[in-house]
C-alpha cells in the first residue's frame, strides 16, 4: 500500500526543498521526491554554489597578481594550483548540500532518492535503487531547469560544454569562446578570464546582459573589456567545429553579414536555461506545457488541476534560485489557508562578476515604454571613500523614482558588494519608500551603501553631496 502525504515534492532545488521545509513547519506530512544522490538541485551542485566558489577564488587570485602591489604587498612566484581550486569547490558544494539532508532529516521531512513520475493525479512513482509508489494530497513540482543550446550547436561535453561541465574542467583553458553575454556566461568568463585563460563573447544581442537596465551592461562590458575581455556583440554564430584539442566558431555580425572566425580550446555555451520537465509524464494527468516548455500556473501556482503546484524554473518568471524559495513558501503558506504575498516586479537580480551587477524594479527602458513619468538619479563608486579606499571604485548606482510621488520605481548597480546592498534597495520598495525617504536615513560612514544614499539624494531635486 502507498505511504500518504499531506505534500509531496518533486525536486530538491532551493525551491523544493524551501517548500518541504516550511511545509512540515506547517505540520504538513512532507516527502521530496529528488533524481539525484545529492539535494539542493541544480543550484547547490553545478550553479549558484560552484560558480560563487569558483568566482571567490578566482578573484583572490587577480588581486594578487594585479592589485596587492598599489597596496604595497609584493608577492613573487605566484601560482595557480587548479586541481586544489577544484578540490575546495567541491567541498563547498559537498557540505552545503549534506546542510540541505540535515535540514530535511531535522524537520522530519522523508526524502526518496530516484526519478519521480506522475502515475495518476495523486500518486507518484519512483524509479530507483526500488521502484515505489507514494500518494500525495497536494503535488508541487519543483524539476527546475537544464542548460539550453542554439540550433545547430552539438554540445558534446569535451570540446562544447556547458555550465555544467565548465564548473568541473580537468584543467585551466588556455582559452575560451563564451556564446551568450548573459548572466552566466559572464561569470564564468570572469572565473577563466582571472585565472590568465583568453576569453572572447559572442553575443547576439547588441548588448551584454540585454535583460537589465542598458547602462548597468555597458558599464559592466567596459570594464570587463579593460580586463581583456574580446567582446563580438550584434553577432551570431553560424557554425561550431569541434575538433580534438580545439574548437573553431563561425559568426556573422547582424548589421554587415561581415563573417569572423575564433579559435580556442573550449566552447562555452552559455545560451540561457529552459525548463526541466522530461519524464515527469504531465500527458498522463493532462497537464500541457506552454510554447516555451513551461508548466502553466494561475496567479497563486496552481496548476489547472487545483492540487498540482508548479514552482521554480519550470514556471514562468526569471529562473533564479531565491524566485523559487519564495514561490516555495508561497504554496506552502497557501496550502495552511494563509494568504502569502509575492511580488515579482521586487524580485532582485544579479551578477556576480567582479565588478558586481545588482538590479530591483523597473528599467529605464521599461519605464519608457510605459509611459511612466519619472526622475533619475546616479552616484559613481569613484566619489565613494570607502570604494577609493579599498580600491574598488568601478561603477555607479542609479536610481529611478516616481516623478510626481517621488516613490522608488528601480534601483540599478555596478560596483563592489552590490550583490548585497541591494538588499536595502528591495526592503524600501517592499514598503513602498521614497527616494527621499532613503535619502534621509542615516548611513554609517564609510560604507559602500552611502552610494546608495547619495543616488537617492540625488534622484530627490539633485541634492547629492559628495558630486
Amino acid at each position: 500500500m502507498s505511504k500518504e502525504y499531506d505534500v509531496v515534492i518533486i525536486g530538491s532545488g532551493p525551491g523544493g526543498y524551501v517548500c518541504a521545509i516550511r511545509a512540515a513547519q506547517l505540520g504538513f506530512k512532507t516527502a521530496l521526491v529528488e533524481k539525484y544522490q545529492t539535494l539542493g538541485g541544480t543550484c547547490l551542485n553545478v550553479g549558484c554554489i560552484p560558480s560563487k566558489a569558483w568566482l571567490d577564488s578566482s578573484e583572490r587570485y587577480h588581486e594578487l597578481v594585479n592589485h596587492f602591489q598599489d597596496h604595497g604587498i609584493n608577492a613573487n612566484k605566484v601560482d595557480i594550483d587548479f586541481p586544489k581550486m577544484r578540490e575546495r569547490v567541491e567541498k563547498v558544494v559537498s557540505d552545503t548540500c549534506g546542510g540541505v539532508s540535515f535540514l530535511m532529516k531535522k524537520n522530519k521531512v522523508d526524502v526518496y532518492t530516484g526519478h519521480g513520475s506522475f502515475v495518476d493525479e495523486h500518486t507518484i512513482k519512483i524509479s530507483g535503487e526500488k521502484e515505489e509508489q507514494i500518494k500525495g494530497k497536494n503535488i508541487v513540482i519543483a524539476t527546475g531547469s537544464k542548460p539550453s543550446s542554439i540550433p545547430g550547436v552539438e554540445i558534446d561535453k569535451k570540446r562544447v560544454i556547458t555550465s555544467t561541465e565548465a564548473l568541473k574542467l580537468p584543467e585551466l583553458p588556455k582559452s575560451m569562446i563564451v556564446i551568450g553575454g548573459g548572466v552566466i556566461g559572464l561569470e564564468l568568463g570572469s572565473v577563466f578570464k582571472r585565472l590568465g585563460t583568453e576569453i572572447s563573447v559572442v553575443e547576439y544581442a547588441d548588448s551584454c546582459l540585454a535583460t537589465m537596465d542598458k547602462d548597468m551592461g555597458k558599464n559592466l562590458q567596459k570594464v570587463l573589456k579593460k580586463q581583456g575581455m574580446e567582446f563580438y556583440l550584434g553577432h551570431g554564430v553560424t557554425k561550431v567545429d569541434a575538433l580534438k584539442t580545439k574548437v573553431k566558431v563561425t559568426a556573422k555580425a547582424k548589421k554587415d553579414d561581415k563573417e569572423v572566425n575564433l579559435e580556442a580550446d573550449y566552447v562555452l555555451v552559455a545560451a540561457g536555461r529552459r525548463p526541466y520537465t522530461e519524464g515527469l509524464n504531465l500527458e498522463g494527468i493532462g497537464l500541457e506545457l506552454d510554447e516555451r516548455g513551461r508548466v502553466p500556473t494561475d496567479n497563486q501556482l496552481r496548476t489547472k488541476i487545483s492540487h498540482i503546484y508548479a514552482i521554480g524554473d519550470v514556471t514562468k518568471g526569471a529562473m533564479l534560485a531565491h524566485k523559487a524559495e519564495e514561490e516555495g513558501v508561497f504554496v506552502a503558506e497557501l496550502l495552511n489557508g494563509e494568504k502569502p504575498h509575492l511580488n515579482y516586479l521586487l524580485v532582485p537580480g544579479v551578477v556576480y562578476t567582479w565588478p558586481e551587477v545588482a538590479s530591483v524594479g523597473y528599467t529605464e527602458q521599461q519605464l519608457k515604454e510605459e509611459k511612466k513619468a519619472y526622475k533619475t538619479g546616479s552616484f559613481p563608486f569613484k566619489a565613494s571613500g570607502r570604494a577609493r579606499a579599498s580600491n574598488e571604485s568601478e561603477g555607479l548606482i542609479k536610481v529611478l523614482a516616481d516623478k510626481e510621488t517621488d516613490e522608488i520605481l528601480g534601483v540599478h548597480m555596478v560596483g563592489p558588494r552590490c550583490a548585497d546592498m541591494i538588499a536595502e534597495a528591495v526592503l524600501a520598495m517592499e514598503f513602498r519608500a521614497s527616494a527621499e525617504d532613503v535619502a534621509r536615513t542615516c548611513h554609517a560612514h564609510p560604507t559602500y551603501t552611502e552610494s546608495f544614499k547619495e543616488a537617492c539624494l540625488a534622484a530627490t531635486e539633485g541634492r547629492a553631496l559628495h558630486i
